[in-house]
């Protein structure tokens, strides 16, 4: 997964509705902040760490692979369940839960002695994080008035895109001067930290009408998803042709295919269908996925080009991706302004052919050794790109549908940005084990260029689909 938040997470707080204020603010705003900074920094910083790990416990592409999708499977299949599960049952309850299982999780991981117990240590991570991401979010727009919310959420999103800016240093730092498994062990006193403050900080909250529980929505569509990814994940080395792999590939799209029938009749759906007929929303979440898509297989590849194919130490790795992460944290509040005068549709089509000039310019200097030469022109473009669309796509997707339904739009979106990182670092490994992928830097390169066409063709979308004034629900 790359290491930015999804365009919609700060919309996932909508769902939340007016109670009493936190006992004490500020706090609460910590503990939230800090709580949800836990699954940006562990993606970001995994991300980096993952050449040592594979270094030292074996295992293939395709193990590496996992090591990642077992985390955003997980998530992306859960976050809605985990939200539904916080406005049933309380946020700060399940905000706590969540903290804890990722916990459990981070220990399992500084831990394992092979590759297959890591796997299984990050997917219990990713159910950790699929619920308190939408939780602390949930909890943190109940902690203020209407008049203090906004601003909090803003703090949120700066504070979170620092993190996550961090991440990438402290993984390839930890890797490097420590070891791979302190990136996992770091968890465990932020996470006691982030319960602290919540414990501290903030009163419980519920929906005032939650509705059941999705269980045949929330099982059918991680099993789609699971089985889906299994076989792209297999299919480079195992060929299209493979029994097992066909077998998954067309059980898991008839998983997915019954998860669309269940939730078309369910009284409290996980996906809200109707929010697609607006083809806003429904250009929206088609951009996000093009986008985001290409943001997990390129950046998952990046570390692996950088360490493996011109000798970066990973803290030197973790540095090389900093414009990146902070051009994002820097541009995002101004492209937030700029909507209202250009308009989102100008934004994101603008911002995706930026992008997708930023991967370009990665494919075509692969070779390059030298950082200002190499990656650096490359990345400041994604930054750049990047930064003129998120802000612009949270509006569109929001102002798409009825308020009533602006938490379920943000975490369908939410749920559309981890899905297309998960299955595009799936099907990186048709890229690297093609017959003309000689080497990683090669392999790299093809990535890169398919990642600008799928940037070109969200551009696409954007323009054609994004409607101004947005089209309600």
């Amino acid at each position: 997964m790359s290491q930015i938040a999804a365009p919609c997470d700060r919309g996932l707080a909508a769902r939340s509705s007016a109670s009493a204020p936190a006992l004490r603010p500020r706090l609460a705003l910590a503990g939230c902040v800090l709580a949800s900074s836990l699954a940006f920094i562990d993606g970001s910083a995994v991300n980096l760490a993952l050449p040592v790990i594979q270094g030292r416990l074996g295992g293939g592409l395709a193990s590496a692979q996992w090591v990642m999708n077992a985390y955003s499977l997980m998530l992306g299949a859960l976050v809605l369940a985990g939200g539904a599960l916080a406005d049933r049952y309380g946020r700060r309850r399940i905000l706590l839960w969540g903290v804890a299982l990722f916990s459990l999780g981070s220990f399992a991981c500084g831990l394992a002695l092979g590759i297959g117990p890591l796997i299984g240590a990050r997917a219990v991570q990713g159910v950790g994080a699929a619920m308190l991401t939408p939780a602390s979010l949930a909890l943190l727009g109940a902690s203020f008035d209407d008049k203090a919310r906004g601003r909090a959420i803003g703090l949120w999103a700066g504070a979170s895109g620092l993190m996550s800016a961090l991440g990438p240093v402290l993984g390839g730092w930890l890797a490097d001067a420590v070891s791979w498994r302190a990136v996992f062990f770091i968890n465990l006193p932020l996470a006691a930290l982030a319960a602290w403050l919540v414990l501290a900080g903030a009163r419980e909250s519920r929906a005032q009408q939650a509705g059941g529980l999705d269980w045949a929505g929330a099982a059918l569509v991680t099993t789609g998803l699971g089985l889906v990814t299994w076989s792209l994940t297999e299919a480079p080395a195992r060929g299209l042709g493979d029994a097992p792999v066909i077998a998954a590939l067309s059980l898991g799209a008839l998983a997915l295919a019954a998860f669309l029938l269940v939730e078309r009749r369910a009284a409290s759906p996980l996906l809200r269908l109707g929010l697609f007929r607006s083809s806003t929303f429904m250009g929206a979440n088609v951009l996000t996925l093009l986008l985001y898509a290409a943001f997990g297989g390129a950046l998952f590849l990046l570390p692996f080009e950088l360490i493996r194919a011109h000798g970066y130490a990973p803290a030197a790795a973790g540095a090389a991706l900093l414009p990146l992460s902070v051009g994002l944290a820097a541009l995002s509040p101004f492209a937030g302004r700029l909507v209202a005068q250009l308009g989102a549709r100008t934004l994101l089509a603008a911002g995706s052919l930026i992008v997708a000039a930023g991967f370009a310019l990665l494919g075509w200097r692969a070779g390059a050794a030298g950082y200002w030469t190499g990656p650096f022109p490359g990345l400041v473009a994604m930054a750049l790109g990047m930064g003129l669309a998120v802000a612009p796509l949270t509006d569109a997707v929001m102002g798409a549908v009825d308020p009533a339904y602006e938490g379920a739009a943000a975490g369908v979106n939410t749920a559309v940005a981890r899905v297309a990182g998960l299955l595009a670092v799936a099907l990186v490994g048709f890229v690297v084990s093609s017959p003309d992928a000689a080497a990683v830097a090669h392999g790299y390169r093809i990535a890169m260029f398919a990642a600008a066409a799928c940037a070109v063709a969200a551009a696409g979308v954007g323009f054609v689909m994004v409607r101004a004034p947005p089209q309600a629900s």
